[in-house]
């Protein structure tokens, strides 16, 4: 439906009823594979840092501006920089399973007068990146500004040369809007910065799609998937009803 003013000019649909979002607090979002922790230095740096180790060549730093550090004392004093924050409000991803943190992402660039909120400082030790409790970290996320802080827009950025970054947003959902070109200078070099996003009309699907894969009956005995998450963001396998949010 198309909507026009007083002058025949096209204007933006109406939004009845819209107010300002409340800002997302430093609580933490708890799931069957994983929690969300609010950064706390003392008690996460340790198990961080030694996760990221195993990142021996540093590629986990090469498209963001920090990192890598050399020694576990620059490390913390990175994460202390982060703590305290409402922007961004970084929290560590904690494997329920062992109970250690091995990886960071953030709430960020927060307008709550829009209603546009953006995941970033995605950092995923080895240990973390492709598994399960990744997946659902950021499912916790997109639920918290969706569900119960009522955002219109969930933002990815990257680095357009980070084709991990790129396959990982459109695996879980985001839809590509745009290349930034020359967006930033990072370490010495060009950036040229890809925008991706979620809006609150595809969420209800996405949430479904979450809510069947992450279910212990989609994996076989050795830990397999049978179906997708690719398969399910896009839409080609039917969102069975009982797999529906309420």
């Amino acid at each position: 439906m198309k909507y026009t003013n007083d002058l025949g000019q096209p204007i933006g649909h109406p939004i009845p009823n819209w107010t300002p979002r409340c800002r997302p607090l430093a609580t933490t979002l708890v799931g069957h594979w994983c929690r969300l922790e609010p950064l706390d230095p003392p008690r996460h740096a340790d198990d961080l840092y030694d996760a990221n180790r195993a990142d021996e060549q540093g590629g986990m730093w090469t498209y963001v501006p920090h990192g890598p550090f050399g020694d576990r004392a620059s490390y913390r004093a990175w994460l202390t920089g982060l703590t305290g924050r409402e922007d961004p409000l970084v929290f560590a991803i904690v494997d329920q399973g062992h109970g250690r943190a091995t990886g960071l992402a953030a709430f960020q660039s927060v307008n709550p007068q829009a209603g546009s909120i953006e995941v970033g400082h995605v950092a995923f030790s080895p240990g973390l990146q492709g598994t399960t409790p990744a997946t659902e970290a950021m499912a916790l996320m997109m639920a918290t500004v969706f569900d119960k802080l009522g955002y219109r827009r969930y933002e990815w950025q990257c680095d357009a040369l980070n084709a991990r970054s790129r396959r990982a947003a459109l695996r879980l959902g985001f839809s590509y809007e745009g290349t930034f070109r020359q967006a930033t200078v990072v370490k010495g070099r060009n950036r040229d910065t890809v925008w991706l996003s979620i809006i609150d009309t595809e969420w209800p699907r996405l949430a479904a799609a979450f809510k069947r894969w992450l279910s212990p009956d989609n994996f076989d005995a050795e830990g397999n998937q049978r179906t997708s998450l690719s398969d399910l963001t896009r839409g080609t396998v039917p969102i069975r009803a009982a797999d529906r949010p309420t």
